[in-house]
């Protein structure tokens, strides 16, 4: 079991290690525990080997001692003889340092030694007191470092690599200590028995050496965070939990930037087909992720991965061409700069390589030097800082065919590089660095899908550790505060929409309050709910319709309204329905030019609208984004000035522009790219006075997720406005206005276990709500029976349609639930009853209001 600093720098830590220990040790398994330095103690030992100054030492080991003495403090043990002799003998390191001015590696590896033996002294102290019979042993008796000809003298002290041949007789020795054994990680000897180290990151290595070595049946890798994830979820909350990986996936993953595990640690469990589990210390009940020879899950993406800070050398010639020895010649450069290459492109003139800054030190010197001497090869290009985005997963080359919606956004994107790796485990794409966050968000919303029963996908991040935020934040939704009256409200339905219309209120007056929009129209698909309609006027919303019936539920309920404020956008609707739209005065849109040239007569002297296709789309699912070459909506760019010529023979003037990329974005730079193409197109429609930038504006999943920034927004399209004082700009929100404001209430029928996975069931599932199975929508579900009971069950809530597709959540935390509980999926308001159906011959859900 190999524990990191921070693992073992608090109490409560502590006592979940002591508490796994005793259960291991309960079982019949003798545990052997690994762990590093106390958080930030080996970088003040760095310190305190830099400090120019007595002074500035003092400081440095004034702070080592108080740490540690602060620990033992907590963990209520004294800080022991051990410890005080280890500070009295860095004292009088450092005051020799101080004397001689330098400082040499055999130094600098005694010295970063002292925080993992100090650690492991308080740490055996605390597991004796809660009980266990617990010893401390020197990993420096345990793990040698080997000879490598090829590593330099420094690399030989200070990142060092040991043997894992079993032994037995450390096996012997250790047996003779006591059931728990307490030892280092980070640390090794040498032949002449001088301290070395394993690097940075090495306590992961430490632990998979001493595994192999003495035959473990499991390593166990306890960090902060409870495994490995399909995504940094720091970075991206909707990455999942990698339950199982194969040794080659999880090597992958942990080279192409992921921070779980040190990529060397993989290698020795591999070897000798040891299970390497990881856990959450501070969470040792959730289950985590298990790396074994078995592969799980078939051809499939798990993972997208991302390193910064890459610098591409661009090597380029016609001479290169047929020329034997090229590449011995340029990579013999590399070599004598100590340079090591990663990732490699060549083309019959080009090879472009990349350096990684973790296995390279690129100072503008060094870079410099490389670039001279390769230059005398050919003609060098740097291109950087840029950011590599892998997709990792097994036998990648059989879903290549998936990767197409992918593809979609390298249109924004300028690809430097592009690797696919022979051992068919991951295909690579260089960026600019300042787009790889972006484009890692991009591809995980895509790819990574899990389905019914999968036994690699777990929960999401914000599945397992978010919590609702401090009500004086504002960011709690309306519901948690209105259980009551929900449960009332649903009254004796067995499942109901309920809406608030203070919700709706509050979205539409942060869209108002915009100074930039001239306009704002509500796009009613999301739900034309007569109620929400009137709210919605009533604060100023205009409509944006898609279908006649639309229409005329807008003028049933509003008469007097100037039918110019109505905005109608169909697609592909029939000649009659667009020949009614315009009799009627409602501002027409037209998607293409085949209706100005088959049907011109309809539009003559008519005042249109022309839907733009950007050419980019987006949003949180392929059949939401709205542009691009797949999307049949919009006419693209460069078919604009014939859709001008189109309209100005049928005797229409164009007065709009209209482009919607997708819904679900949260990238408010979005809106500003589509207004400015939209006033790009502007001239070439002498009457054009609207630019009208769409919807799709994201709503945040959970109470940790922000949403759009709408001041930023604003400022972005106010620059815009500026720029081009002509235009009004108009936004299209729907989900927007609507979506938070209601809620699905369902009563749970049955309970089931199947396999390990445990079912849910409730009155009512895809015929109310059908958003999860046709888009893969996240809606947050909570037990609203059991709101103040603890979440201590994952579960698949699932409904009583006859389809497999028919799940409303996957994996979710909920309090021990019960036969009759009322559950609540959330921002429900949009795209629920509006696309509910009697499928089964089951009525959806009803509609009610609080």
């Amino acid at each position: 079991m190999k524990f990191g600093g921070t693992s073992v720098s608090t109490l409560a830590n502590w006592t979940n290690i002591a508490r796994v220990a005793a259960a291991r040790s309960a079982g019949g398994a003798r545990v052997l525990i690994v762990h590093s330095a106390l958080t930030g103690i080996t970088d003040r030992l760095e310190r305190l080997l830099d400090a120019a100054t007595g002074e500035a030492q003092e400081q440095e080991l004034r702070a080592i001692e108080e740490r540690h003495r602060g620990l033992a403090c907590e963990l209520g043990v004294t800080l022991g003889d051990e410890i005080e002799r280890e500070l009295a003998e860095l004292r009088q390191i450092a005051a020799s340092i101080a004397r001689a001015g330098e400082v040499s590696d055999r130094t600098r590896a005694h010295v970063l030694a002292a925080g993992e033996l100090m650690a492991t002294h308080i740490g055996v102290r605390f597991l004796r007191s809660r009980g266990l019979e617990a010893a401390w042993a020197d990993a420096r008796t345990m793990l040698r470092a080997e000879e490598r000809h090829s590593a330099s003298a420094k690399a030989s002290v200070l990142s060092a690599v040991c043997g894992f041949v079993p032994d037995a007789a450390l096996e012997e020795r250790l047996r003779g200590l006591a059931p728990v054994i307490v030892t280092q990680g980070f640390i090794a000897s040498d032949e002449d028995g001088n301290t070395v180290l394993l690097g940075r990151g090495g306590s992961d290595t430490s632990a998979a050496y001493l595994a192999a070595k003495l035959r473990a049946q499991r390593l166990e890798i306890w960090t902060d965070v409870p495994g490995m994830f399909s995504a940094n979820p720091r970075a991206t909350p909707t990455a999942r939990l990698l339950r199982a990986l194969h040794y080659d996936e999880a090597q992958e993953i942990a080279t192409s930037g992921a921070k779980v595990l040190h990529p060397r640690c993989i290698l020795p469990a591999r070897q000798y087909h040891i299970p390497l589990h990881v856990y959450a210390t501070q969470a040792p009940d959730l289950e985590g992720t298990v790396l074994s020879a078995e592969s799980e899950g078939g051809a499939q993406v798990k993972a997208v991965c991302s390193r910064k800070g890459i610098t591409l050398i661009s090597l380029e010639s016609p001479g290169m061409w047929h020329q034997v020895g090229f590449l011995a010649d340029a990579f013999q450069v590399f070599k004598q700069h100590g340079m090591s290459v990663d990732l490699v492109s060549t083309s019959e003139t080009n090879v472009t390589v990349s350096l990684d800054p973790a296995a390279n030190s690129l100072d503008n010197t060094r870079l410099a030097a490389l670039v001279a001497d390769l230059s005398r090869l050919c003609r060098v290009q740097v291109i950087g800082p840029c950011a590599s985005v892998s997709l990792v997963g097994r036998n990648i080359r059989a879903i290549l065919h998936q990767l197409g919606g992918a593809f979609e956004f390298f249109e924004e994107q300028k690809i430097h590089l592009v690797s696919q790796a022979a051992n068919d485990l991951n295909f690579t794409f260089v960026v600019d660095e300042d787009q790889g966050d972006r484009l890692v968000e991009q591809l995980h919303e895509l790819l990574i899908r899990p389905v019914p029963g999968d036994k690699v996908l777990g929960p999401t991040w914000q599945q397992l550790f978010s919590q609702p935020r401090d009500p004086a934040g504002g960011s709690v939704p309306w519901w948690r505060s209105k259980r009551t009256q929900l449960l009332e409200a649903l009254g004796e339905h067995e499942a109901a929409f309920v809406y608030d219309l203070e919700a709706v209120r509050a979205a539409a007056r942060s869209l108002r309050a915009l100074g930039s929009l001239a306009r704002v129209h509500y796009s009613m698909k999301a739900n034309p709910h007569p109620q929400l309609l009137r709210t919605l006027r009533a604060e100023g919303i205009e409509f944006e319709c898609v279908s006649r019936g639309e229409v005329e539920r807008v003028l049933e309920l509003f008469p007097d309204l100037d039918r110019e404020r109505i905005l109608y956008t169909p697609n592909f609707a029939p000649r009659a329905e667009v020949a009614w739209a315009l009799s009627a005065g409602v501002r027409v849109t037209v998607d293409n030019s085949y209706v100005l040239t088959s049907w011109p007569q309809l539009f003559r002297a008519h005042e249109i609208f022309v839907r733009v296709d950007s050419g980019v789309g987006r949003g949180h699912h392929t059949h939401v984004r709205t542009a691009g070459t797949r999307s049949k909506f919009g006419v693209p760019i460069a078919e604009l000035p014939e859709v001008a010529r189109r309209a100005h023979d049928a005797g229409a003037r164009v007065v709009g522009l209209q482009a919607h990329v997708g819904s679900g974005v949260f990238d408010v730079t979005s809106w500003e790219h589509t207004a400015r193409l939209l006033a790009a197109a502007a001239p070439g429609f002498a009457q054009l006075r609207v630019i009208d930038v769409g919807g799709g504006l994201g709503v945040p999943e959970s109470p940790d997720q922000p949403g759009v920034d709408l001041a930023r927004l604003d400022t972005l399209l106010l620059a815009v406005r500026a720029e081009h004082p002509q235009l009004e700009v108009w936004l299209e929100p729907g989900r927007y206005l609507v979506a938070a404001a209601g809620v699905l209430l369902a009563r749970v029928t049955q309970l089931k276990a199947k396999g390990g996975v445990r079912f849910v069931g409730v009155a009512t599932g895809m015929n109310s709500l059908i958003r999860p199975a046709l888009y893969g929508a996240y809606h947050e579900i909570a037990n609203l029976t059991r709101a103040d009971e603890p979440a201590t069950e994952l579960v698949n809530i699932v409904g009583p349609i006859c389809e497999s597709a028919d799940v409303l959540g996957h994996d979710r935390l909920l309090p021990a639930t019960r036969e009759g509980d009322v559950l609540l999926i959330a921002n429900a308001g949009a795209y629920g009853h509006a696309m509910s159906s009697q499928y089964n011959l089951r009525a959806p859900a009803a509609e009610l209001f609080v």
